[in-house]
């Protein structure tokens, strides 16, 4: 295991069974908002959440579709507390380029202010990229900087305890679904959130 996922794993497993009151929680609550205004569901749809903390996202989402509903984190504490809140949904503890899935599974796959934790964001891309069906699409909702400040905190980004790699520019992520196989169809920047959807090309 890449040590940015130990100390990812170790600093959200401490914090798991209050996560919703904590200022990380508070923050990234936020980000699932925006999530939810934007995301389109097919009726009777299988939606994945990766890096899905305590399952709140899905929950969320589930108030407004009717779908089955998957998680995978890293923190063992938070698939506990998401299995305690979402008992119909399904989650596992899995990296986020490792995942338990056929190929070809979802409908929608969402990442919700964790694309900066992903030690290998090419691997994440393929695995995404994998479970989901043609036509579906992936939702990425990350941290959104401009560039002379993640110039200043990238060089220090990746001592910190709790797991962060580094800070992208939206062309760096676009780029990347691109790369894989991705079309991109959706890029909202608002304050410090960007939201990038990307369709998985049929054939």
């Amino acid at each position: 295991m890449d040590i940015h996922e130990e100390r990812s794993m170790k600093s959200y497993n401490q914090k798991a069974d209050n996560y919703d009151d904590t200022p990380d929680g508070k923050f990234t609550y936020r980000f699932k908002e925006q999530l939810v205004k934007i995301i389109r569901i097919p009726e009777g749809g299988s939606v994945l959440d990766i890096a899905c903390g305590n399952g709140r996202l899905l929950q969320m989402l589930s108030r407004g579709h009717h779908f089955s509903g998957y998680g995978v984190d890293i923190s063992e504490k938070m698939v506990e507390n998401a299995r305690r809140i979402d008992p119909g949904m399904v989650f596992e503890t899995a990296r986020c380029n490792q995942l338990p899935f056929e190929a070809a599974f979802f409908d929608v796959v969402t990442v919700c202010a964790a694309f900066h934790h992903f030690p290998d964001i090419a691997g994440f891309a393929k695995e995404a990229f994998r479970v989901v069906k043609p036509n579906g699409m992936l939702y990425i909702a990350e941290v959104y900087y401009p560039a002379f400040f993640r110039t200043i905190f990238n060089p220090f980004i990746r001592f910190m305890q709790e797991g962060d790699v580094k800070l992208y520019a939206p062309e760096e992520i676009t780029r990347l679904l691109q790369r894989t196989g991705f079309t991109n169809e959706v890029l909202r920047i608002e304050d410090n959130i960007q939201v990038i959807g990307a369709r998985r090309r049929a054939g």
